[in-house]
């Protein structure tokens, strides 16, 4: 007998036909002689209804512990339904019970439960209709990435987790060790001393691809990463995550506007790509959690970005009839109040803003000819701000290296990444997009930690 998803059935299954269905009980109503149970196997937003007669084998002993939560095969034909809501339904031939649910202290009864009690009950979650529908769009916007790269020729590389180098310059990071916590080796004055240390010098978990991806663009051209990254930020917001996941793609021969129309497309494809593939799902985020989400996807995929200078967004953020919370003025960095208001009030759409002030941007971004901006960009959408984040690389020796000790870092820990501009350097850029992040602009969930399966956070790290 043919085992088939419940998405699958539901789509395109006809009367008559026989199938075996595996899954997990939403519902239960008995009547007199027959009951209805609703099983969702995670394929989709909708249960596939069962009807169990009476004369099905082992009725009386197996009905009484079909509750919510309970595991369970079902063996049957589809018939044309006769409620409303449904097309067709599963009429049982043979049940087997595979695991109970006790009712009383099952957590997830018919009820809407809050996000946070969900949180709480993290190894359950997946079971709802909310997080059901956000890991299904999690996993089509995943599929829309390595296909969007995929198709336009760009080898997907896998950077390492554990790295000697701080990308950003922020510090944020969390040491790798293997040194005995409770007798830490000094050295004579008194410092860790790390030659004793599993890779003889200080290691930590990575908080970007980007530099490994440098690397890897300057022998196959356009290279792109997807993998887990790393933030010891101690800060409990709605917004951020301790682990998280980062796409970066590099791209050799490309300057600033080649990394812009990469990303505009890539921004769009995934937005089209999700929309076709989980549109229950996406309609279910509409309807219950944010109703702009439909209209928010359709304003990315139709417009053209506005582009438009970091110089040029201070003027018009010094004109806004609005009372910021904090300041406006050349040199400071855009908050999330000012990218929120150039998308959402003033351009009704998405922004990219350009050149940004030297001082506030990483080392590696290419030095305009001012001195004083550099090639960057970040792409702000409406609703959240900043969602992506790139810039042309600087691929000039000589000027990268004064950048490195403007900086107050070292020339000789970042010899290799200097070796790629002593050997064929070219021109290249990248971005930077926080898959999380990206998800939860999709779905318009609240909390980004209701976006990612285990979410790690300052004092959380269950599982």
């Amino acid at each position: 007998m043919l085992n088939r998803r419940i998405a699958e059935i539901l789509r395109s299954g006809q009367p008559d036909e026989s199938l075996l269905v595996q899954g997990w009980v939403r519902t239960k109503r008995e009547l007199k002689g027959f009951a209805f149970i609703e099983i969702n196997d995670g394929s989709s937003l909708a249960n596939l209804q069962v009807v169990i007669n009476e004369d099905v084998p082992e009725y009386e002993t197996t009905i009484k512990n079909l509750n919510t939560g309970a595991a369970v095969e079902v063996a049957g034909v589809l018939v044309a339904s006769q409620g409303k809501g449904q097309r067709i339904e599963l009429k049982a031939e043979k049940l087997k019970l595979y695991g109970e649910a006790d009712p009383e202290t099952y957590p997830l009864q018919k009820k809407r439960h809050s996000f946070e009690f969900l949180r709480t009950i993290g190894h359950l979650r997946s079971r709802t209709n909310s997080f059901g529908a956000v890991f299904r769009v999690r996993n089509a916007c995943s599929a829309a990435i390595h296909q969007f790269f995929q198709e336009r020729g760009f080898l997907w590389v896998h950077t390492p987790i554990i790295t000697a180098s701080d990308c950003e310059g922020a510090g944020e990071l969390f040491n790798v060790t293997s040194l005995d916590l409770k007798n830490i080796p000094r050295t004579e004055n008194q410092a860790i001393d790390y030659s004793q240390d599993f890779f003889g010098k200080p290691t930590y978990l990575t908080v970007s691809g980007q530099l490994e991806a440098e690397v890897m663009a300057m022998a196959f051209g356009n290279v792109y990463t997807f993998g887990p990254t790393f933030r010891a930020e101690n800060s409990n917001t709605s917004r951020h995550l301790a682990e998280f996941w980062m796409v970066e793609p590099e791209m050799a021969f490309c300057d600033l506007e080649g990394d812009m129309d990469l990303a505009e497309a890539f921004l769009k494809y995934i937005f089209e790509y999700v929309l076709a593939k989980c549109p229950e799902d996406m309609e279910f985020f509409n309807q219950r959690i944010d109703n702009s989400v439909l209209a928010t996807a359709e304003n990315i995929i139709n417009n053209q970005f506005e582009r438009l200078t970091y110089t040029d967004a201070i003027k018009l953020l010094e004109k806004a009839d609005v009372k910021f919370d904090y300041p406006v003025s050349w040199g400071l960095d855009l908050q999330s109040e000012h990218e929120r208001y150039l998308a959402e009030q003033l351009f009704k759409k998405p922004v990219i803003v350009t050149d940004y002030p030297a001082q506030i941007k990483a080392f590696y971004m290419r030095l305009s000819d001012d001195e004083k901006t550099v090639r960057a960009m970040d792409i702000l959408a409406p609703k959240i701000g900043e969602i992506i984040g790139g810039s042309q690389r600087e691929e000039r020796l000589d000027v990268l290296e004064r950048r490195i000790i403007a900086q107050g870092m070292k020339p000789e820990d970042l010899w290799w990444y200097l070796d790629l501009r002593r050997y064929g350097t070219v021109p290249h850029a990248g971005f930077g997009l926080g898959f999380e992040r990206l998800v939860q602009f999709m779905t318009g969930m609240g909390n980004i930690r209701d976006v990612i399966p285990f979410p790690r956070t300052p004092q959380n790290a269950e599982f």
